[in-house]
């Protein structure tokens, strides 16, 4: 399902406006903390969960600490 989000200017920042009936399903109120992973397809909008967050940063580490092993492999 895809619904129309707009975007306005926040101080320095650009907020979403999710639509109340998204916000509904996922129970989501304002204050509430959500994740922004960017994608091959684009921006990935997912409730906030701590684990996730650290897996991501686990995950950067590896990639820059092994980047050279990495690159070999890709080829």
């Amino acid at each position: 399902m895809a619904s129309e989000v707009t975007l306005r200017q926040s101080g320095g920042s650009v907020s979403a406006t999710i639509p109340k009936e998204l916000a509904r399903r996922f129970h989501l109120e304002p204050g509430d903390r959500i994740q922004a992973i960017e994608t091959e397809d684009g921006i990935l909008l997912t409730p906030f969960d701590s684990t996730v967050q650290q897996a991501l940063a686990l995950a950067a580490e590896a990639a820059k600490q092994f980047q050279p092993a990495l690159r070999e492999l890709a080829q």
